[in-house]
């Protein structure tokens, strides 16, 4: 049995939210608007097979309201694959709040978001993300119970910033270990793309390893900061795809690569916390395979964060956290050895892998 990825060539966008390729069969999807604090946003639910859709907020200025549903959808489906590849008892679930996080996001706005949640009984389970931080879970916390990444002081497992970039980092050298034989990043030239709060502390991790890092960032001021603080180097050029690197490490938005930077690209590996780093799954994942990349697929490699929240609910300790997430490296190692078996693209041969999972429970549910 095969597993198609999203490929936009072979679809349409017909309707507004049924026929986007990007809803993909999501389960319920909730549009939620309050006019007294101004909360816009959206909630998708993509599955529940496998338990309650977890999966975080995310507060951005978007250009328009297709773009924030879009996000919301995508986001929300790579939620269902990365709680399937990595084994944990999740669904996928995700949304957005449209509006500056700097400017539009009060107490009141957070709070009242956390009572549409709460409306839904338990099939969605919040937690931070671009935009929002724990002390917004605590709001939240305030009037549903269905939210982790919570304060420390407030009973949560806190930033869960280091733990992902860890998952990160484990990926990045399992992919290592297959397209060069180890997986030691010392002397390996990684380009990090995105020094906000994850990739720091992924180039945090590659110093410690010795790897030869050049970083770049739209924020020119954190760009410098995370430049001085690590003495790496901070690239100022054009098009960074265009220079010499071992491995390229997307740690911002998704959608990087593109028809207009996949065939510029000259690093080996593609390893990053990014979500939705392929702007079209079947068509650039296909691509990335021909030119002999190795892609270290998304929602497999980040999954650090995921783990790191769902001890909240689990009562997981803390050393637990960090043998799920050390185990993305044998993970990756098995995903990048599966589809090298079976001659398929990585990000299909992990999309198989967390559809099978989820296949398999349902049948086992239909049969009891």
């Amino acid at each position: 049995m095969t597993f198609d990825v999203l490929n936009p060539d072979d679809l349409l966008k017909v309707d507004p939210v049924f026929g986007q390729l990007s809803f993909d069969n999501h389960e319920q999807v909730v549009f939620c608007n309050d006019k007294d604090t101004g909360l816009k946003a959206i909630i998708g639910i993509h599955n529940t097979v496998l338990g309650p859709a977890l999966g975080g907020v995310r507060m951005w200025a978007y250009n328009s309201e297709w773009e924030a549903l879009n996000d919301t959808l995508r986001l929300s489906r790579g939620m269902t694959l990365k709680s399937a590849i990595t084994g944990l008892n999740l669904g996928g679930g995700q949304a957005v709040i449209i509006g500056d996080a700097k400017v539009h996001k009060t107490p009141d706005l957070t709070r009242k978001f956390g009572e549409f949640v709460h409306s839904l009984s338990g099939r969605y389970i919040t937690a931070e993300d671009v935009g929002m931080e724990p002390a917004d879970m605590d709001l939240v916390r305030e009037v549903t119970p269905y939210v982790t990444g919570m304060s420390e002081s407030k009973g949560g497992t806190g930033n869960p910033t280091p733990i992902a970039a860890f998952g990160v980092f484990m990926g990045m050298k399992a992919a290592a270990q297959f397209q060069y034989g180890s997986d030691v990043l010392e002397d390996r030239h990684v380009f990090v793309q995105g020094v906000g709060n994850v990739g720091e502390a992924l180039v945090e991790n590659l110093i410690n390893e010795g790897a030869k890092v050049t970083i770049t960032d739209i924020n020119k001021e954190r760009l410098a900061y995370v430049a001085a603080k690590y003495n790496v180097t901070a690239y100022e050029g054009q098009n960074f795809f265009r220079e010499d690197m071992d491995i390229y490490a997307p740690c911002a938005l998704g959608a990087t690569i593109n028809d207009q930077t996949i065939y510029n690209l000259k690093a080996k590996i593609i390893a990053g916390a990014a979500n939705n780093q392929l702007a079209i799954e079947g068509k650039h994942g296909a691509i990335l395979k021909e030119r002999g990349i190795v892609y270290a697929p998304d929602f497999l490699i980040n999954a650090g964060g995921l783990i790191n929240v769902y001890a909240e609910l689990e009562n997981y300790s803390r050393q637990e956290i960090i043998r799920q997430t050390e185990n993305i490296f044998n993970t990756t190692l098995e995903i990048l050895e599966r589809a090298q078996a079976k001659n398929l693209a990585t990000n299909q041969a992990a999309v198989e892998v967390a559809y099978e999972r989820i296949l398999a429970r349902k049948k086992e549910v239909q049969e009891k």
